[in-house]
């Protein structure tokens, strides 16, 4: 297993992971890593849709608390992503079962590492989620933190019941149809500081206008939040964030630098006591929809009440 330079540059390297082929041809994930020499905890992140790892200052936050760092670019995203490759398409969330299942093994048994943090960003947080539930009772996981994690579609109940049968049969059916729904632009221009945004990101990798959206992930997507409402048995302390208000808008609107601009907060928080036994939920004032690219002050607050958590459930072996 041969880490190479990242593209983030030193102190990140990375390595590919070879998955099992697909209907579309070979098939990889990439692992990134900053190690904390002599360290005994690490975190895991995976990312959101239309998505990769380049939040180093989630990473900087980490390895100051001495976990060591890995990221997680899943098949089709990111890093992984190939030109023979649909973007981000997949059939089945527990298809990642197989990238997640190999990172865990290299943070543990190849690297040492005896405690496990894995954190979830909307999707991710779905996959994590699911991931965590089925992998339940083999102590890979320590603890799992959420940051508005994709738990529900951003519609009206009565939308999504309606809605649901119908489109898992365009799923199995004709999964490769691309649904008209791209990914309102706005969100990404909020972060980005080419647009209205300050953060810095590869426009290539996730880009304002998204990708295309495929019948069969949604439908894989819809299953997930299916699992979730009938309840999961998650057996590790989660931690779930989100933002305490959110924006439904077709045109720009200055909330959405304060407010999550992608899901709806109140749907996620709802859902919190159907991961687990053990679940804390924290809002956040003027969070956006990923908590750590917020404003100073929310950001502040996020990377507050983590290490609060931490702290309590996740403490230093004596």
């Amino acid at each position: 297993m041969e880490f190479r330079a990242d593209i983030l540059g030193a102190p990140y390297e990375s390595v590919e992971l070879p998955l099992r082929a697909d209907d579309e041809g070979p098939v990889s994930a990439t692992l990134v890593r900053r190690l904390v020499p002599g360290s005994q905890r690490a975190v895991l992140y995976v990312h959101g849709y239309v998505d990769y790892f380049f939040q180093t200052h989630l990473a900087d936050h980490f390895t100051a608390a001495g976990y060591s760092f890995y990221a997680l670019d899943l098949r089709k995203y990111g890093r992984s992503l190939r030109p023979h490759q649909s973007p981000n398409f997949i059939r089945d969330l527990a298809s990642y079962d197989e990238e997640l299942d190999e990172a865990v093994r290299i943070v543990r048994d190849l690297d040492g590492h005896t405690q496990l943090l894995v954190n979830g960003h909307s999707t991710g947080g779905l996959v994590t989620a699911l991931w965590a539930d089925r992998r339940a009772g083999r102590g890979l996981v320590d603890g799992l933190f959420l940051n508005s994690p994709f738990l529900s579609m951003p519609a009206a109940p009565a939308v999504r019941t309606v809605g649901s049968p119908a489109l898992d049969v365009l799923g199995r059916l004709l999964p490769t149809t691309k649904l008209p729904a791209p990914l309102n632009p706005h969100y990404v221009h909020s972060l980005h500081r080419d647009h209205k945004g300050s953060w810095d990101f590869d426009l290539g990798l996730k880009p304002a206008e998204g990708f295309p959206l495929f019948a069969g992930w949604l439908a894989a997507i819809n299953q997930g939040h299916r699992k979730v409402r009938q309840g999961l048995a998650i057996d590790c302390p989660v931690l779930l964030m989100a933002s305490t208000a959110s924006t439904v808008t077709s045109k720009w609107d200055d909330a959405l630098h304060r407010t999550d601009g992608v899901l709806r907060a109140d749907d996620i928080a709802d859902l919190a006591p159907r991961l687990g036994r053990h679940v804390t939920c924290v809002r956040i004032e003027d969070g956006v929809h990923d908590l750590v690219l917020s404003g100073e002050q929310a950001r502040g607050q996020v990377f507050a009440e983590l290490d609060r958590w931490l702290a309590a459930y996740l403490p230093v072996a004596p």
